[in-house]
């Protein structure tokens, strides 16, 4: 029997920080109150919020340079799985988890549906992978994979997809995430054009045996690996590939895919307005695609993401229907941990959005008041929406402080005991 946090632990330390929170949530109460705002409206809201967890981000990342393994990393899908399940226990935020695949291929796809069923989280969108070579993996990726030069590859990857949306459906997965670091290093490589064409047969195959109730996420990335070009490299292109393939295609937003201080807010309104944004990959960035704990370097980001979608939501945008992950590489940390503390995080810029006086920013952008806009937008950032947030911990049964409860249950030592840790290190991600 492997181990879990126990729920009479999560109870006796909410019982230790009951009384203050209580006594912080009244007066933050007080404060929405005298602005117009209802913290029982927001508290709902929260408790609502989901984001997924990735498989794949429970194990220690890596760089290029290294990967140092941590205690108690997971050996394979199911032991991923007890740790997703761990998070949502402890955060509520994150009822389901992304699979990746052949990561987390299995023989017998039910076992791992079941074994999800019985920890108390489900399956979110499934993600392929052709930017790697598997072992017995017939023909390369090397030179590309949906848009290779060679049919018999771009074949191959187009049935690794079809079959990752039948391992989905058994899963009750409902939509299927498709990046390739297909692209070019140096000008002469390849021919731009065509190579996006041959995307656009591979994908008008792939797209063709969705299911009717599910959707394909198309994810957009600037460079690496790739570093001349990239086939799909910014939104413009996803959107131009969405559009082209039908309704079931949508552009999904990674926040580390772009360049140097684009204004990735004003991309997501764009992709609302023509009803084609999928969702999110939550992660944070100084420099690049660095995969940062969420809301670790620019919470004010973040934050300006979620006003677009919490101005989507309450217009009532046409097929505004976003999904959430968090996809973010651990390198220094233990996983469980940043993940944890990104779902609150990501929660927190939602909550902010949420305390935002929306008719009174209306009125100031209508009348051109630029500071009055510009200083309301910001009361949102600036409240500490901290109370709310543990307090909708609180009433889903999870922990008010969910590292504190954590580091309390000894649960990555016990993990250290029952899984046996891999010799050496390598270079690359989990």
């Amino acid at each position: 029997m492997t181990y879990r946090i126990p729920d009479s632990l999560i109870a006796e330390q909410n019982a230790a920080g009951a009384a203050a929170l209580a006594d912080d949530y009244s007066a933050l109460g007080r404060q929405l109150e005298r602005r117009g705002l209802d913290i029982e409206a927001i508290t709902t809201k929260v408790v609502d919020f989901a984001v997924a967890v990735p498989t794949w981000g429970v194990g220690t990342g890596g760089t290029r340079f290294a990967r140092f393994p941590g205690p108690g990393e997971p050996r394979g899908v199911f032991d991923k799985l007890e740790d997703c399940a761990t998070i949502h226990q402890l955060t509520r935020a994150t009822p389901t988890c992304s699979p990746h695949f052949p990561w987390d291929k299995v023989r017998d796809t039910g076992e791992l549906a079941e074994r999800a069923k019985a920890l108390g989280i489900g399956f979110d969108a499934v993600n392929s992978n052709t930017f790697q070579d598997q072992p017995g993996q017939p023909l390369s990726y090397k030179f590309g994979s949906l848009t290779h030069a060679s049919k018999a590859v771009r074949d191959q990857a187009v049935a690794h997809n079809i079959e990752c949306i039948a391992i989905g459906e058994k899963l009750g997965s409902k939509a299927l995430t498709v990046w390739i670091g297909d692209g070019s290093n140096f000008p002469g490589q390849s021919n731009l054009n065509r190579v996006f064409d041959w995307y656009m047969e591979s994908l008008a195959q792939i797209y063709a045996s969705l299911p009717r109730d599910w959707r394909v996420f198309l994810e957009h990335k600037l460079n690496e690996p790739a570093f001349y070009s990239t086939v799909i490299a910014d939104w413009g292109t996803s959107l131009m590939a969405a559009e082209a393939l039908g309704p079931q295609a949508f552009c999904l937003v990674d926040l580390g895919h772009h360049a140097p201080n684009v204004n990735i807010e004003q991309i997501v309104s764009r992709l609302i307005r023509v009803g084609r944004l999928a969702g999110f990959h939550f992660n944070d960035s100084k420099y690049g695609d660095d995969d940062l704990d969420a809301g670790s370097i620019d919470p004010f980001r973040l934050f300006r993401v979620f006003n677009e979608l919490v101005d989507a939501a309450e217009r009532g945008a046409p097929g505004f229907d976003p999904a959430y992950m968090l996809d973010q590489s651990h390198n220094v940390t233990d996983p469980i941990e940043s993940l944890m503390d990104s779902a609150i995080e990501v929660q927190r810029a939602y909550a902010q959005a949420l305390a935002v006086d929306r008719a009174a920013l209306a009125d100031a952008q209508e009348a051109s008041d630029v500071m009055l806009g510009r200083r309301l937008l910001k009361a949102g950032f600036v409240t500490d929406v901290s109370p709310i947030l543990a307090e909708a911990r609180r009433r889903g049964g999870g922990a008010i402080d969910p590292l504190a409860t954590y580091r309390a249950s000894g649960y990555r030592t016990r993990k250290a005991e029952e899984r046996p840790a891999a010799a050496g290190s390598s270079s690359g991600i989990v």
